[in-house]
């Protein structure tokens, strides 16, 4: 099982950009999803979460611009950031929960990580 994040990228203040990760390998069944970003010399910290059904919860930080979102059937997370700010910096990392087939437990993956640069 993998996580592949892609979509980061260097926008100016105000810009947008999407991010995507996607799931592969033997799973069985996700479920909470989220993304977590670390900015240059600071701890990692969470960005937003999504269960199954598509519950979401977001740090106060990225209320009303970010939005997270799921394809449950091609197991993919999204990550939609509107009005980026310099402070937004961080290489960003997608999580999920993964059960994988034949192993009765769950288990978090982490995807490698994409670098969102925003500076004009």
């Amino acid at each position: 099982v993998q996580l592949q994040a892609s979509g980061g990228g260097l926008m100016q203040p105000g810009g947008s950009l999407r991010l995507s990760c996607a799931a592969s390998g033997s799973i069985s069944s996700i479920g909470n999803m989220g993304w977590y970003r670390q900015p240059p010399g600071k701890p990692r910290e969470l960005v937003a979460t999504i269960t199954y059904r598509g519950t979401t919860e977001y740090v106060d930080s990225v209320k009303g611009r970010f939005t997270i979102s799921r394809n449950n059937a091609k197991n993919l997370l999204f990550l939609q950031m509107n009005s980026l700010k310099p402070e937004d910096t961080a290489v960003y990392y997608c999580t999920a929960r993964i059960m994988r087939i034949g192993v009765l437990s769950a288990y978090d993956y982490w995807g490698q990580g994409t670098q969102v640069t925003v500076s004009s």
